[in-house]
């Protein structure tokens, strides 16, 4: 059986960055489950947008890094177990270890029974916030790839549209490429302000970035 060595020096590589990722570290250190959480942290610390109290709709979830520093914002001891001060209501496709107080649902986001069963346990109240790192499979053809990123974000959108509180927020992963510029024009045609933050937990080679909606606009 033939070997790829080259593929062996990509795996070490990324292997070696991954072990010594600072974020990586961290986040072993503090308790989540990915380095992902530090992404949802810098957004937050730089806009406030997570307060106790707050109903929180997080897509994309597992493995539950962004629930779980929802979890931690929520309390009102900033405790990962314990008390918890508001709504936290998670979806994704693949399973999700629990984490108290988070109501997960496993499911495709994309299809109509799936956005039913969230919008039951949603049960008609309005969202402060929806949190989504949502992102297909990638499968390197660019056209693709963008019309797939793009209807999930539209899809969140729409979603939003629908379940948020007029001043709540929308915080979604976006990826530079044909995507971009339509996804940044179709925030700014459902929300007043409009900002895209690449977080520093974000790896450089990486092109996502994430855009933050805040105010819904009314329907025109």
């Amino acid at each position: 059986m033939k070997t790829n060595p080259k593929g062996k020096k990509v795996n070490k590589a990324w292997l070696h960055d991954h072990i010594n990722d600072p974020y990586v570290k961290l986040a072993n250190r503090e308790g989540y489950r990915a380095r992902a959480a530090y992404k949802l942290k810098e957004i937050d610390e730089t806009l406030g947008l997570i307060r106790p109290g707050q109903v929180v709709v997080d897509l994309g979830s597992t493995p539950g890094a962004w629930s779980q520093y929802l979890r931690r914002r929520l309390s009102p001891e900033g405790a990962a177990v314990g008390a918890l001060n508001g709504v936290i209501i998670a979806l994704d496709l693949l399973p999700m270890e629990p984490i108290e107080g988070v109501h997960f649902l496993q499911g495709d986001f994309r299809e109509a029974a799936v956005l039913q069963q969230l919008e039951s346990a949603v049960a008609g109240r309005k969202a402060d916030l929806v949190v989504s790192d949502m992102a297909p499979n990638l499968s390197g053809i660019g056209s693709a790839d963008a019309a797939r990123v793009e209807h999930l974000v539209e899809l969140a959108v729409d979603f939003a549209r629908n379940h948020l509180k007029p001043e709540g927020a929308l915080v979604a992963k976006v990826f530079h490429g044909a995507s971009y510029n339509p996804l940044v024009q179709l925030f700014r045609q459902n929300f007043r302000v409009v900002k895209p933050i690449k977080p520093k937990a974000s790896r450089d080679k990486s092109s996502e970035t994430f855009l933050v909606g805040i105010g819904m606009r009314p329907p025109s």
